[in-house]
């Protein structure tokens, strides 16, 4: 959604006016939670490790949810969860009354990125999972923040409710639309959030809203050589509906990026495939464009059906908004960020790091990125989407990125899970509890600084907005990764 010129003054100038009844922390007030968090490292970084050995995949994450838990009960956090009909999700909390400052955690691996912490190719598993896009670190990192964050309140007197929200199957299971969509945030202030990257800076762009789904095609098996005119292939149904939506780029806005794998494609060669899965996804930075363009790809399939002589299904998996940054959070998680600063890596780890970057597909970026802190830069779209984006159209939210990889790094690749694995990680994830931290304890100390993030996501959401999921009223997708093939 863009803003008027004068809609953007207004907004800037009422985040001033209640930024200046901000009560700024003093470095005094917050080393020892800071200081708690260093103390607990090795902890933390045992805790992430046995995530990422977990490697658990969307929704079926049962491990990896339990430890959490476990650990913010241990704590002294109350924790509620299967929530939003997701075995996985959990909301613990500690505190009272307004405001409510979540912090989201995120666990679920990618199918097919087993990787050891070595830099050179070498899966634990053959096509296993693994933690290609860092969530081990994530989820952690939120964890380490929680507690520290209760500390503080404890010892200070700091009133208010504090959440970490455990949030599954974000990639490409929607888990946090579902959490929307049943009420999970609608008492939630604002929400602070990070994520693993290979740079530090907090984001100030957007993202691509998405939509994915399983077509799944139904023939007639029949012997492929003896009596082929008796089959009808649901195989061929998946290469012609695929065939229709490559032609179809050419005809969608530049933004669209359309993928699929085909899930499902048979079992041998002399059989009629009778039954066959394609999973796609469709992405643009406008969920309106985004829903035109999987209409045309359900046409793509409804006309492969009707030209193979096969049935069809499609069933949803997930959808979700493009992100909607708060500038107003942005800038008091940019000032947390910069006053943590990033890090410099060892010896040790600038041998892993220089290796690393030799492996094939690799882009080099100077390794000292890891210490620099980016300056926020508001605009722009990311080429990812994340259903962090439904939270942030109800909540006011901000999101931060964190070196944890080796600089250049991209994520969903056996590089990133191999960083992941080593202590490059956990001072990345140490940083972000600590930014963490420090914007909560500055929205729990400035309760305008609160308000002026809510009228800044009224003002951007416009007049009669209205939160609506085209998931509607499905149920989360918990087998969506059962067999799939990575």
């Amino acid at each position: 959604m863009r803003l008027t010129a004068l809609a953007v003054v207004l907004i800037a100038t009422l985040a001033q006016r209640l930024g200046a009844q901000t009560t700024r922390l003093t470095a005094a007030h917050t080393a020892p939670m800071l200081a708690g968090i260093d103390a607990a490292s090795a902890h933390y970084a045992d805790v992430a490790r046995r995530i990422w050995r977990f490697a658990e995949v969307g929704y079926q994450e049962v491990q990896s949810s339990a430890l959490l838990q476990s650990e913010l009960k241990a704590a002294g956090f109350s924790v509620k969860s299967g929530v939003a009909g997701e075995p996985t999700a959990f909301v613990a909390e500690f505190g009272s009354g307004k405001p409510v400052i979540a912090l989201l955690g995120e666990f679920d691996a990618l199918p097919g990125l087993s990787q050891d912490s070595v830099p050179v190719r070498r899966p634990l598993q053959a096509n296993g999972a693994g933690h290609g896009c860092g969530h081990h670190l994530f989820g952690t990192g939120s964890l380490a923040s929680a507690i520290a964050l209760k500390q503080w309140m404890q010892a200070n007197g700091v009133k208010g409710t504090l959440r970490m929200i455990g949030t599954p199957a974000e990639e490409g299971g929607s888990g946090k639309v579902f959490m929307v969509r049943d009420g999970v945030f609608d008492d939630v202030d604002a929400v602070i959030v990070w994520h693993p990257g290979s740079s530090n800076f907090v984001d100030g762009s957007s993202s691509l809203a998405n939509i994915s789904g399983k077509f799944r095609f139904h023939g007639v098996a029949a012997h492929a050589s003896s009596s082929p005119e008796r089959g009808r292939s649901a195989l061929d149904a998946v290469e012609i509906m695929d065939v229709m939506t490559n032609f179809l780029r050419e005809h969608v806005p530049p933004e669209t990026r359309i993928h699929y794998v085909i899930t499902r494609g048979g079992a041998a060669p002399n059989v009629v495939p009778d039954d066959a899965e394609v999973y796609y996804y469709v992405r643009h930075p406008d969920v309106a464009v985004v829903k035109q363009v999987w209409r045309r790809v359900e046409d793509a399939a409804r006309g492969a059906s009707i030209g193979t002589g096969t049935t069809y299904d499609v069933s949803l998996v997930g959808a979700t908004y493009a992100l909607l940054p708060n500038e107003t959070l942005g800038r008091v998680q940019q000032r947390a960020l910069e006053s943590v600063g990033g890090f410099t890596l060892t010896a040790g780890e600038r041998d892993f790091a220089l290796k690393l970057q030799q492996s094939e597909g690799f882009s080099a970026v100077p390794l000292e990125a890891t210490a620099h802190v980016r300056p926020l830069t508001p605009g722009g779209a990311a080429q990812t989407s994340t259903d962090v984006g439904d939270v942030s159209w109800v909540v006011p939210t901000v999101q931060l990125y964190v070196a944890t990889w080796v600089p250049g790094t991209v994520a969903h690749t056996w590089q990133a899970t191999a960083a992941g694995g080593t202590s490059i990680g956990v001072k990345g994830m140490l940083v972000a509890a600590k930014a963490m931290a420090l914007a909560a304890a500055e929205l729990f100390a400035s309760p305008s600084l609160v308000a002026a993030a809510k009228s800044e996501l009224a003002a951007k959401r416009g007049v009669g907005f209205r939160y609506e999921t085209v998931l509607a009223d499905r149920k989360p997708p918990l087998d969506y990764r059962v067999g799939a093939t990575p």
